[in-house]
């Protein structure tokens, strides 16, 4: 087993560098923006889905934003938040409103180019739709609740505005300047968070030896005895729960125990709904090496608690309705 000093520097260090730098880019954007009036004219094409959410037409930019860098996005709008434009609630239907622009980044990054190789394009390309379709129908949960939520609200956007006319010489440089001194004082605030809970998330995970070996103590030693029961009342083969136990892991490595699977073992849809079982059954591990340490890093325990719930219940129930469809189909 690794030492805990290699784990800190090998695992969490890089991690969080990374993440930092991406917020930093997402908050860093957000101030450039505000500082040179371009939030206004950004937000205009993402007016047509802040309006019917009734969220201020600055977050257009954040939303717009996710589907080049999920962190960036995020980025803006903690800093929007941060700022008072946003406050919890308008925050929460923000980010789930996110949800379909931040996969059409992985489309091109992950589902696309890895995927549906892996696949075949039949198989690949229904499982990009279903992924799909859950992301686009919890961005439409969004917009409804929004819609129904949000209604009457006022927002006060002075904070965010470009400088008055009377501040207005200042020079490029001293422009940027002032957007990198704000985006610096954020991510302050941050990156101690970041580094404080990956740390304890990946040294958690370092040590999960103990943690299965509690499970065995309750008679859980076999893995297979959670997912069986569920395979079976899809009606899926044995040979799903392989590829199932496998997703936990990994999604990629389940994509390839499964490709070979199909037209023998499993028909393109139980492969489908094989590689969505899997999905559903690893949210928890999902959640704690990466949901929430991304999300208490940026917004603190408190509301990053709120996002994870938020964001985990409705992934999980559109799986289990997306799942439901396969199997009537």
């Amino acid at each position: 087993m690794p030492s805990l000093v290699s784990v800190l520097v090998g695992d969490v260090l890089p991690r969080v560098l990374t993440i930092s730098l991406l917020i930093g880019a997402g908050v860093g954007l957000a101030n450039v923006a505000v500082e040179f009036g371009v939030v206004a004219f950004v937000a205009r094409a993402g007016r047509v889905l802040t309006e019917p959410a009734n969220l201020p037409r600055e977050v257009g930019t954040a939303i717009l934003t996710n589907a080049v860098s999920v962190t960036a996005g995020y980025g803006m709008l903690a800093e929007f938040r941060e700022e008072g434009l946003l406050d919890d609630r308008a925050t929460l239907i923000a980010v789930v409103t996110n949800t379909f622009f931040g996969f059409v980044q992985h489309i091109f990054t992950y589902y696309g180019p890895v995927l549906v190789p892996i696949l075949g394009v039949r198989v690949g390309l229904l499982y990009v739709g279903a992924r799909a379709g859950i992301s686009l129908a919890i961005s439409l949960v969004g917009l409804v609740a929004g819609a129904v939520l949000l209604r009457g609200y006022e927002y006060d956007g002075s904070d965010i505005e470009p400088d008055s006319p009377d501040e207005g010489d200042q020079t490029i440089r001293e422009t940027l300047s002032d957007a990198g001194v704000s985006t610096l004082e954020r991510l302050r605030s941050i990156v101690p968070r970041l580094l404080v809970v990956y740390s304890l998330v990946v040294v958690a995970l370092e040590y999960a030896d103990r943690i299965l070996a509690a499970f065995e103590a309750v008679g859980l030693d076999d893995p297979t005895t959670v997912v069986a029961p569920l395979a079976g009342v899809l009606g899926l083969p044995g040979a799903a729960i392989p590829v199932i136990l496998v997703s936990l892991v990994d999604p990629t490595t389940g994509a390839i125990t499964v490709a070979p699977l199909v037209g023998d073992a499993l028909t393109p849809e139980e492969a489908v709904i094989t590689l969505l079982l899997g999905s559903f059954v690893s949210l928890t591990i999902g959640t704690v090496k990466r949901s929430i340490p991304f999300q208490f890093g940026i917004w603190g325990a408190a509301f990053g608690t709120k996002v994870v719930v938020v964001n985990v219940c409705l992934k999980a129930a559109f799986i289990l309705v997306t799942i439901g469809v396969f199997s009537i189909a």
